[in-house]
Formats: structure tokens, C-alpha cells, sequence
């Protein structure tokens, strides 16, 4: 139990939900929405069902994910999809869930729930994946309660999250930027860039210990937390800048 006097255990909870929270917003319309048409008596139980499938879907992809943060080269795809996401936080297309069906029948809902869920979670998935990796022997615990501190919050708190966010941008800013924060630590320690002995062609900005984690200096570690938060601004705020007279004659 000695992790629960870690402060770096208590940063990783704290993001992953927060970044549960942020992209979990699509999900609260999903399960609106594929229950509808359930009669009320049903409704609850396709929510709680719907999103319990959903949940330990997830948890299995987000420990698959982990697995697969060893692989060369799969932190920097993973750095460049989480700058991706994060700039689509602070400039965000248009999106429609119009293909999402409501169903009158219980089992068809919660399916729809889930399958929908799985196809909308990849951004969840390597966010939370980054936010955990240097957790070590206790990732898996702190995916399981950060999804399970942050079901209540998505399904039953959605309104008011998105009122705060709506009310308060800089939510969104300082969401966007966690993830590019998140982003630029991947990137710095793929095993292509710390393994020594092997994709030697590579850059080699550190290297690793004994039980194969990443090794790397804390000027370099904070540079590059710090670099990836300022990108998703920086993009972020200039496709933002760019949408918005798009948009204005677009309502003229």
C-alpha cells in the first residue's frame, strides 16, 4: 500500500480522470441516445448494463494498449495521435451522432451501447494507456479506478460537466494541453529512442534500467512535457483562429 503516499500515483489518477471526464462526453450522448426508445421502466437498466459492458471493453483495450507501449515506435504514433486529439478539444468539427440508433428493446440498446462505445474509444484508450505507463506494477489499478470514478461523472453528470466547460473554455485549453503534455513523454521515451543496443539509427535521447523502463534526463523530461502541452496550444488556437471567419461567412 506504500503506492498511496505516491504523489506521482495520486497526478496519474488525477489525469486519467480528468481525460475520462473530457472525452467521455461523446459517450453521455451515445447512451442518450441508443436508449431512448427503451420503455422507462428499462432505461435505467440499459444505461447501467450498457455502460458496465462498455467499461470492461475498455479496460481490456487500455491494458492491450499498455502491452503494446513496448513496441518500438508505437509511443511516437500513439504522441502524434494524442496531439491530434488534443487540438481537435480546442477546435473541434462539427459532429452528429445521427447514426446512432435508438432501439425499444432492452438487449438491442445495451449492444448498441457497446459497440458504439468501442468504436469511439480509441482516443480514451491511448490517452489513459500514456497517462498510466510510468505507474509501473500498479497501471492496471489506476485505469480500473479512474474509469470507475469517472462512470458517475460521464453518465449521470454529464450536463453539468458540459455547462462548466461551456461556461469556463479554459477547461478545454487545459484539457487539450494535458494531452499534449501527456503527448511529448511518450514520444521521449519509445524504446527507439532509449534503447541502446538496438535500432541503432535511431536518436538515442536516453536509455534504460534493470526492469526496461525508460531512463532519460529531467531537463529533457520536463522540456518535452512542456514542448508537447505548448504544440496542442499552439495548433489548437490557430485552426481555432482560422475556423472562425470560415464560419462567419458561412452565417452570412
Amino acid at each position: 500500500m506504500e503506492f498511496l503516499t505516491s504523489p506521482e500515483f495520486w497526478v496519474a489518477l488525477g489525469q486519467i480522470i480528468i481525460i475520462d471526464i473530457l472525452l467521455g462526453g461523446d459517450n453521455a450522448v451515445v447512451i442518450a441516445l441508443a436508449c431512448r426508445k427503451l420503455p422507462p421502466a428499462q432505461r435505467t437498466k440499459g444505461i447501467i448494463w450498457g455502460t458496465v459492458g462498455a467499461i470492461i471493453l475498455r479496460v481490456v483495450l487500455i491494458m492491450f494498449a499498455m502491452t503494446l507501449l513496448s513496441v518500438p515506435f508505437i509511443k511516437l504514433v500513439g504522441a502524434i495521435l494524442l496531439v491530434w486529439i488534443g487540438v481537435k478539444l480546442l477546435a473541434p468539427d462539427e459532429d452528429g451522432h445521427g447514426d446512432i440508433q435508438g432501439s425499444d428493446k432492452l438487449l438491442a440498446a445495451i449492444k448498441t451501447i457497446i459497440v458504439a462505445d468501442l468504436v469511439m474509444s480509441v482516443d480514451n484508450v491511448i490517452a489513459i494507456a500514456g497517462a498510466a505507463q510510468n505507474a509501473g506494477d500498479h497501471s492496471t489499478l489506476l485505469v480500473i479506478l479512474g474509469l470507475l470514478i469517472s462512470i458517475p461523472i460521464i453518465v449521470w453528470g454529464s450536463t453539468v460537466v458540459i455547462k462548466l466547460m461551456a461556461r469556463f473554455p479554459f477547461i478545454i485549453t487545459l484539457g487539450g494541453m494535458l494531452l499534449g503534455w501527456i503527448a511529448g513523454g511518450m514520444l521521449v521515451t519509445d524504446p527507439a529512442f532509449v534503447t541502446p543496443d538496438k535500432w541503432t539509427w535511431m536518436p538515442k535521447l536516453g536509455t534504460v534500467d534493470a526492469q526496461g523502463a525508460a531512463v532519460i534526463s529531467d531537463t529533457l523530461y520536463w522540456a518535452a512535457h512542456i514542448a508537447g502541452a505548448l504544440l496542442v496550444l499552439a495548433i489548437g488556437k490557430l485552426i481555432a483562429s482560422r475556423q472562425k471567419p470560415a464560419d462567419e461567412e458561412a452565417s452570412a
